[in-house]
């Protein structure tokens, strides 16, 4: 068995912790007189894209108590760290929330404050309630020995897995896409259409000035051999629909987080990305010398969980999990020149070479994965 390695160091802002408690106590003390944060951190898992600082609220004298105790704080990211994503849009992933919270039963944290004047904090932020409970880690991933998921029972993992998949099933079901035309892609043409055409955008902000990888384009060619004939109901995406952007207590969730990649589109985006990233996380631990969780969030067994919740079957599977697997490339490969960037790694001979998902990004693009 191999040994656990260590976390990857990856520079994750460049903003000052000390400096942004000062400026977010100026800040909430304005917006509610009395209140002052405390215990505020940054939390280790803090991610790469929009930055996270966790606080609570007290609150002096004899003034209104605030909507909110207990604290998550979602800032733009720091365009000094050579940032994942060329734009964050804070009042796009606020006004998802509450829809989502307003028109369907899913544990959506409730939003409270959303400032959007960046002279504050330096960028667009919410703040929302903090809820209790645990989330399978990305590092080390949730399927290589230690943590609490990969030590659960076979069937805690099946309860998980159906409480997860029923997360998806219900999204899809219940948020009206009639009140969520603030999500449509740019362009035109179908969802399904201008959802991967924004991702050709992407791509190319990644590699204005950098080695383009040959592996990625030719990703993009063979989804347009895959095209789906029918691309189905356009549905509201979650958009990084992966368990791991979900807090459980025990192993029912208890909240979904990360909106900031929500979209309008099929209903095999979200759930070709859920599937795609376990397998993401298994195939790494693989390599890593261990078993991984071969016999969790399988593809198949997905698929009809969420064709039973929904009376829909998903089509087009092939396609959209190459298109997940190439999301996540694209994804990687910047976070690869990001590391270069910094200096916490040297540059490859090849730009596939940064690209962590390649060998799965080739077998599926030549039909052998799966």
């Amino acid at each position: 068995m191999a040994a656990n390695p260590e976390a990857p160091r990856i520079r994750r802002t460049t903003r000052d912790p000390e400096e942004l408690t000062r400026r977010l106590a100026a800040w909430l003390a304005a917006v509610h007189p009395g209140a002052r944060p405390t215990a505020v951190t940054v939390p280790d898992s803090n991610g790469m894209s929009s930055e996270t600082l966790l606080f609570d609220i007290e609150q002096d004298g004899a003034a209104a108590p605030p909507p909110v105790r207990r604290c998550v704080l979602r800032l733009a990211a720091d365009p000094n760290a050579y940032t994942v994503f060329p734009s964050y849009d804070m009042t796009r992933q606020y006004k998802v929330m509450r829809l989502v919270a307003a028109h369907t039963d899913l544990p959506v944290p409730a939003v409270h404050w959303l400032e959007t004047d960046p002279a504050h904090l330096g960028a667009e932020f919410f703040v929302m309630e903090r809820v209790e409970g645990r989330v399978p880690p990305d590092v080390m991933p949730y399927t290589y020995a230690g943590n609490w998921l990969h030590a659960a029972t076979d069937a805690e993992r099946e309860q998980l897995e159906h409480a997860s998949v029923s997360i998806l099933a219900r999204l899809h079901d219940q948020a009206p896409v009639s009140e969520a035309g603030f999500l449509a892609g740019r362009g035109c043409g179908s969802p399904l259409r201008r959802h991967v055409e924004d991702l050709r955008t992407y791509y190319g902000w990644v590699v204005d000035g950098r080695p383009r990888s040959p592996v990625i384009e030719a990703a993009f060619a063979r989804l347009e051999e895959l095209w789906p004939a029918d691309e189905g109901e356009t549905v509201v995406s979650w958009g990084d629909a992966r368990i791991g952007n979900i807090i459980y207590d025990g192993f029912e969730p208890t909240a979904v987080l990360d909106w900031e990649m929500a979209a309008l589109g099929p209903r095999e985006l979200d759930l070709a990305w859920a599937i795609y990233l376990h397998r993401f996380f298994h195939d790494l631990t693989v390599t890593l010398g261990q078993e991984g969780l071969p016999e969790f969030f399988q593809r198949a067994a997905v698929e009809e969980r969420y064709a039973k919740l929904t009376g829909y079957t998903p089509r087009d599977m092939d396609f959209h999990t190459l298109y997940a697997c190439l999301r996540h490339a694209i994804v990687m490969l910047r976070v690869g020149y990001r590391q270069i960037h910094f200096g916490e790694v040297a540059a490859p001979a090849a730009a596939d070479d940064l690209v962590m998902n390649r060998a799965a990004l080739e077998a599926m693009t030549e039909g052998r994965y799966w």
